[in-house]
């Protein structure tokens, strides 16, 4: 709990930074980090795993070519477990749809790379069954500020039966997020 209250007083902080009229770079459009519960089972299998995810996500501007799928953002991101446990990369792109001129709904789908095990069971890892995973995720956030954004986050990796083992995994908690 102290770490997340630490994540959010740093985003407070920056907040009061003056807001740039356009995206970083003209290419980065927000970046987000944030504290995840790991290997909760909502959608998954059994929970096997344990601790914390850190996680970090940074959205790029939609490129021109996306328009016609309603302009998602690309994104890349790191989610790594404080326990040893299994940690990803991943990639895929973002939709967001204002709810209200402050409350907003975000969903993704993509790709990820994990550290995970593959097909040895351990009794203490899941066995993925494949090190790519497909990664869907949802996000319910509200703006604080012009820039900053506070939510809550859940994400979901599994193989979707492709390969012989499918446990799948969640993870669920709260991000920060700062727009450029």
């Amino acid at each position: 709990m102290r770490n997340i209250i630490q994540i959010f007083a740093l985003a407070l902080i920056f907040s009061t930074a003056k807001a740039g009229a356009d995206p970083l770079g003209g290419v980065v459009s927000e970046v987000k980090v944030g504290i995840l519960a790991h290997d909760v089972r909502i959608v998954a299998a059994d929970q096997v795993e344990d601790g914390l995810d850190v996680n970090a996500e940074v959205l790029f501007v939609s490129p021109a070519f996306l328009e016609p799928l309603f302009s998602p953002r690309p994104h890349v991101g790191i989610q790594v477990n404080t326990r040893d446990d299994t940690s990803q990369i991943y990639a895929g792109v973002t939709w967001t749809v204002d709810l209200t001129d402050r409350l907003w709904l975000g969903l993704s789908g993509g790709g990820t790379l994990h550290n995970g095990e593959t097909l040895d069971f351990t009794g203490d890892r899941k066995a993925f069954g494949s090190r790519a995973l497909f990664r869907l995720a949802a996000e319910l956030g509200v703006d604080v500020t012009e820039n900053l954004s506070l939510s809550l986050y859940f994400d979901h990796e599994s193989n979707a039966f492709l390969a012989p083992l499918n446990p799948g995994i969640d993870n669920v908690g709260m991000r920060a997020g700062w727009r450029f």
